[in-house]
């Protein structure tokens, strides 16, 4: 079977669902979108595995709605003669955005090509949320309009794959819920492994000998960075001379930057690190922190809290206690705590706490881990999608 798997941002567990397939004997294309700026995977070191991104040289429009809507039409345009150019028996696709995937079911619509909508958000319902919040009138009639063209999409898919079982709902609203299976995500436990607090790459940032606190991973909509900040505050506030470490790109640095510069907070901001070395960071932090906003609800599982698992380190969540991460995390024996500030004084007394006891530190790292070797099981995930991807090729 020849499969083209194109996940838009690049992640590590898409990658290794790729390579285990090609593993499986099957010829498989891994695509991606070099232009959006995220935490990669390992896109290039896999065996029998053929990668082959779109939106080379170029950076995606944030600032222009009409820009960014040409240029995510345009991408559909590049998947669609990728698609063409491989002739794939099937074609595996997720992280689009909307009008990306209109484009792109169009084209496999004409060609009667089979595929199956890997679905990691639900974009409509988060777009409708954000513009009732953040976001102008206008946006709101766009994400009216997202909404249905994403389950115009979905009802022309082959086969759906969702993370999570609160998506049922809204296929059973679709009318897809017959043909869409429910696989969770997961991290590669191979690829991030546990490393010691000292390691070299926190030698290299002078992060060996401070309080660590550190979040990696994107900032957007549905992400408040000023908590992060202002949670790392309060602990200092609480006698603990803790240090924040913020591994992103984007506006949300000069956030960050601002807040940090107010509140007089210690902080290190750097650009996301080489995936080569994503254990290496994980690894320099006595806890890991994850935001979410209420908005995001229960259709959006931040992927960087299955790799914070693999790293054994404590985590803390502010986050919808109703989200998949959030019970993952709470399962780990984390914290989780609404997303707002009225959340950061438990917050900074339960850091205070983690930092203050070595046993629990020690204890809740390796329950991470644990929770992770038991729930990440790739074999397992990787029958279910190629059970999926042969039977809609045939």
């Amino acid at each position: 079977m020849h499969v083209l798997v194109h996940d838009y941002s690049g992640h590590p567990f898409q990658v290794e669902l790729s390579a285990e397939l090609a593993r499986r004997g099957h010829d498989v294309t891994h695509s991606w979108c070099e232009a959006h700026v995220s935490g990669k995977g390992n896109l290039g070191g896999h065996d029998h595995l053929r990668f082959e991104s779109i939106g080379r040289g170029e950076v995606v429009e944030k600032l222009s709605f009409a820009r960014r809507l040409v240029q995510e039409m345009r991408y559909g345009g590049q998947l669609a003669r990728q698609i063409r150019r491989r002739k794939p028996d099937v074609v595996l696709f997720g992280n689009v955005p909307v009008p990306m995937m209109v484009v792109v079911t169009l084209f496999l619509f004409v060609t009667r090509t089979p595929w199956v909508s890997w679905q990691q958000d639900v974009q409509g319902i988060a777009m409708r949320s954000f513009a009732g919040t953040k976001l102008s009138h206008a946006f709101l009639v766009f994400a009216h309009v997202a909404s249905w063209a994403e389950r115009w999409c979905n009802r022309r898919a082959d086969a759906i794959v969702v993370i999570a079982e609160s998506f049922m709902d809204v296929h059973r609203e679709w009318g897809t819920a017959d043909k869409t299976t429910v696989i969770p995500n997961w991290a590669p436990l191979d690829e991030l492994v546990p490393t010691p607090r000292d390691n070299a790459w926190a030698h290299e940032h002078d992060l060996v000998d401070v309080p660590n606190l550190v979040y990696s991973g994107t900032l957007g909509l549905k992400h408040n960075p000023r908590l992060l900040v202002q949670l790392t505050r309060a602990v200092r506030d609480r006698g603990t001379p803790a240090h924040l470490t913020v591994i992103t790109e984007g506006s949300a640095v000069d956030e960050l930057a601002d807040e940090a510069s107010k509140l007089d907070v210690p902080i290190t901001l750097l650009p996301f690190q080489p995936y080569e070395r994503l254990s290496e960071v994980l690894g320099s932090a006595d806890a890991l922190l994850v935001v979410l906003d209420k908005s995001a609800g229960a259709f959006s599982v931040p992927s960087k809290t299955l790799s914070y698992l693999c790293a054994a380190r404590p985590i803390l969540g502010l986050m919808p206690d109703e989200n998949l991460a959030a019970h993952l995390i709470d399962a780990a024996g984390g914290c989780v705590l609404a997303p707002d500030r009225t959340s950061i004084p438990a917050a900074a007394d339960w850091v205070t706490e983690l930092l203050d006891d070595n046993d629990m530190w020690d204890k809740l790292g390796r329950r991470a881990r644990e929770l992770a070797e038991r729930e990440f099981q790739l074999t397992l995930c990787a029958s279910k999608f190629e059970e999926i991807l042969v039977g809609v090729s045939r």
